[in-house]
Formats: C-alpha cells, sequence, structure tokens
C-alpha cells in the first residue's frame, strides 16, 4: 500500500476558498469605483409632477393583456 498522502479538496472547501476569492478581489475592485454622493437635482415640483402618460404601446399593451379599459 502507498504510505503518500494525498491532498483532497472537498466540495464545501473549495467552494469556501473560491468565495473568500472572490470576495477578496471584489472588494480590491470596487474601492476605487467608489464616487462621491451627488444631491438630487429635481426640486418639490418636478418630483410631484405626473410622469405616467397612458401613450398608444400602453394601450396596446392593456389591450393584449385585456386589462379593463
Amino acid at each position: 500500500m502507498r504510505d503518500e498522502k494525498k491532498t483532497k479538496v472537498g466540495r464545501r472547501d473549495f467552494l469556501r476558498k473560491v468565495g473568500i476569492g472572490a470576495a477578496g478581489a471584489g472588494a480590491t475592485l470596487a474601492t476605487p469605483l467608489v464616487g462621491l454622493a451627488q444631491a438630487d437635482s429635481e426640486n418639490n415640483d418636478e418630483k410631484r409632477k405626473a410622469r405616467y402618460k397612458e401613450t398608444d404601446h400602453v394601450k396596446a399593451f392593456y389591450r393584449v393583456n385585456r386589462y379593463p379599459g
């Protein structure tokens, strides 16, 4: 018999090591991408204006999906 021990990495150990490596790589890549926060550029009137418009493609969607008109 052989006295040599083969290094066997189990599935859970492999996934654990891969996860730690990915987290470390992600942390080093994400650091320079962080920017400064910017204030909202809309005033209160712009925030309260109506944004929904029932255009032709919206009406077609309602018609095809049998929403009551």
